[in-house]
């Protein structure tokens, strides 16, 4: 492929990747509370990298810092830190799929409300959020932010209840779709979990303090124990007392429903050491290389990884073939999630920014490479041509998840649907010619199944959420819907 071939790719180093929106940690009675958000964040900052924000309570008033950039880039600083006193904090690192890059969406979000102040911070996205939002703003309510937690925050105010626990569950009760959320009033740390818990959201302890984050990683960096994680539906409320010590209550207002944890979360979101309802994020993934090797053999000299996602599952595609594994491609850690290229003439270079590759162990063979997935395939088409220059005989692509057909609207960025590779060609021996490869293969929604939860999927009741590949939405799409109305209002208005 000639350079001129990628002239027409407006690119960037994340542009045919997913992203998750974001992370979540809170802590309640901690006097290094803001540290230790900061570093709950720092170990979830994968999960987001547009901004991050964290908000303290002092026992008196509530303390605010945000800022837009990596955790590390502001809260590292002392003198930041120090703008964050007291003993509870809550914190968010964010990636936005609803409404715009701007500082006014970095959560958490804050609120005084009659009861006093309230802040809120949300992984994952509400189906109804946009439904939701123009009814309130049609009744007369002011939004100082384009994302959809800000809607919790209005539900929250107009809710007729007395007790901020009681209305915070109010307001729940009317979002639909995914989430994991934290909470923070004067005396109480609250955490929630959407009723089919396809967001994750743990629970942890740390010197008799709870905490409630995204992921076990966020406890492991600072000590903290893992205590179980936030079931399904349920909203658990911790508040200090009089004399100093919390009580915990656990509530579950929804309606009870089995469990559908997002199967990307296994596949692509969360690190590799977190540990999600109960399984080893990193032995799912070598899992599914260990069934993608038995369902979808290749001849080949060399097992490659995508770095880094594609990485468990090479190991286990090597271990199940007996193909040895070598680092075929090394990732340059030090480079931005953008890069704008100045000139045409180098976006073919651009690839090379991220990964380049190891000739030495791929130069003559036949190369099996291996991904945790794959969205467009434009950077896949990249990839390949950046090991066939550096000598490989043979390039086969095997693809550690099923082929992805639908977007999401559960708090994964995806593209439009006809802009996935997946729908763009007739089958699979299509799509490799395009991107380039000897072969390509995907592993089966079974095969996927079984590497996570151990049993084929079962269509009549799925165990996980799984639209992404199916089509099998969990919930109502209100949002979606009334955007097809909409447009289908708007076309009679304009041919009226």
């Amino acid at each position: 492929m000639s350079q001129s071939d990628f002239s027409g790719f407006e690119w960037s180093l994340e542009d045919d990747t997913l992203h998750e929106e974001c992370g979540v940690f809170g802590i309640l009675g901690h006097p290094d509370a803001a540290t230790l958000t900061a570093l709950g964040l720092h170990a979830l900052q994968h999960r987001g990298q547009e901004a991050a924000g964290i908000v303290s309570f002092d026992g008196r008033q509530f303390h605010t810092e945000k800022h837009m950039g990596l955790v590390g880039d502001h809260y590292t600083n002392p003198a930041t830190l120090a703008k964050l006193p007291g003993s509870s904090a809550i914190g968010h690192t964010r990636y936005s799929t609803t409404g715009e890059v701007a500082l006014r969406n970095v959560q958490p979000l804050f609120a005084e409300l009659e009861e006093g102040g309230i802040a809120i911070a949300h992984n994952g996205n509400f189906t109804n959020g946009l439904t939701l939002r123009r009814q309130i703003i049609a009744t007369g309510a002011i939004c100082q932010s384009t994302s959809d937690t800000e809607v919790v925050l209005h539900l929250i105010a107009r809710s007729r209840h007395s007790s901020t626990t009681d209305r915070f569950i109010d307001a729940i009760r009317q979002m639909e779709g995914g989430y994991a959320m934290v909470a923070m009033t004067r005396t109480k740390l609250i955490a929630a979990r959407d009723p089919i818990g396809i967001r994750p959201l743990v629970m942890g302890d740390l010197d008799g303090m709870p905490i409630f984050c995204s992921e076990t990683c966020a406890l492991d960096i600072i000590g903290a124990k893992f205590v179980r994680d936030v079931e399904n539906g349920e909203v658990i409320i911790c508040e200090v007392q009089p004399d100093g010590s919390i009580s915990i209550e656990a509530r579950k207002p929804a309606k009870p429903q089995p469990e559908r944890p997002c199967l990307f979360e296994y596949v692509y979101f969360a690190r590799p050491d977190s540990v999600v309802s109960g399984r080893s994020v990193y032995v799912t993934r070598k899992n599914m290389g260990i069934n993608l090797a038995n369902e979808c053999p290749c001849e080949g000299d060399v097992v490659v990884p995508v770095p880094d996602g594609g990485t468990p599952a090479a190991l286990g595609y090597a271990q199940a073939s007996g193909i040895p594994f070598e680092y075929g491609i090394i990732r340059n850690h030090y480079v931005g999630r953008t890069f704008i290229e100045p000139t045409q003439q180098i976006r073919a270079f651009g690839v090379k920014l991220k990964h380049s590759a190891n000739r030495a162990m791929i130069e003559g063979k036949r190369v099996v490479l291996v991904d945790d997935s794959i969205v467009r395939g434009t950077t896949s088409l990249k990839i390949v041509q950046m090991i066939r220059d550096a000598g490989a005989k043979e390039v086969h692509i095997r693809v550690a998840s099923p082929m992805i057909f639908h977007p999401d609207f559960y708090g994964i960025d995806t593209p439009d649907r006809d802009k996935l590779l997946a729908n763009q060609y007739v089958d699979e021996k299509a799509m490799a010619k395009y991107i380039g490869a000897d072969s390509l293969a995907f592993l089966s929604i079974d095969g996927l199944y079984k590497a996570v939860g151990g049993k084929p999927r079962d269509p009549a009741a799925p165990q996980f959420t799984d639209h992404y590949f199916t089509g099998d939405y969990p919930t109502r799409l209100l949002d979606k819907e009334g955007e097809k109305v909409g447009r289908k209002v708007s076309m009679l208005a304009n041919n009226g």
